[in-house]
């Protein structure tokens, strides 16, 4: 097989061609790299949505499995204790749940406050508790600032919400209370500790004994 070379003319216009390309040949390749950074950019994950994407995930980072925790106030006084059979601390929502929880806490005046129930989902700091399942709280029987005896109360229900810093204590579900040989049950409740207010909501049951939980 023979090739067929081009004569003087042809050459003339091959060269001419190369020439026109040659010169446009620099702005086509900048063009092909501007296109290929584009795609990339496209098409390549930044780290800020690496990161977003793993704190939206809500997976625990931390673990803790038959614990005591306890913490304390500036004075050294012991302010909670907590024991639960596992933790799981989740970064995303900065909470920890607490299986088989049973919580002890002492406001500023030493009363004493325990909560427990079948999980716990707890705020970064301790100060707000969800209890979930079988939960109770019970605030121990205290001496008022008159010397009166106030007794011992008990929440009881599948959900409450207890606010351990500003002694209260919330449920949008039935609950039962109990203070001393009285007892009532309700739809939902608010109680606020400090103002010494009780909020019973919905179907609202009651036993009274004379005398009895003053």
């Amino acid at each position: 097989m023979s090739a067929v070379l081009p004569g003087p003319h042809g050459l003339r216009l091959v060269r001419s061609a190369w020439e026109r390309v040659s010169v446009y040949l620099p702005i086509i390749l900048m063009g092909l790299m501007a296109l290929g950074t584009y795609w990339l950019a496209r098409n390549t994950p930044t780290l800020g949505t690496v990161e977003s994407r793993r704190a939206e995930v809500h997976e625990p980072d931390n673990l803790m499995r038959r614990f005591s925790i306890k913490t304390f106030d500036p004075s050294g006084r012991l302010k909670s204790e907590v024991f639960g059979t596992e933790a799981r601390h989740y970064p995303d929502t900065d909470t920890v749940e607490i299986d088989q929880p049973r919580i002890r806490s002492f406001n500023v005046r030493g009363e004493l406050t325990v909560a427990t129930a079948r999980l716990a989902i707890s705020n970064a700091d301790g100060t707000e508790v969800q209890l979930i399942g079988d939960a109770v709280v019970t605030r121990e029987a205290v001496k008022g600032k008159d010397g009166s005896i106030r007794p011992r109360m008990q929440f009881r229900g599948e959900f409450l919400h207890a606010f351990l810093d500003s002694e209260r204590v919330a449920s949008h579900k039935p609950v039962e209370l109990t203070r001393g040989e009285n007892r009532f049950t309700a739809d939902s409740l608010e109680y606020d500790n400090l103002e010494q207010v009780m909020d019973l909501r919905g179907r609202v049951r009651g036993t009274l004994l004379p005398g009895a939980g003053r």
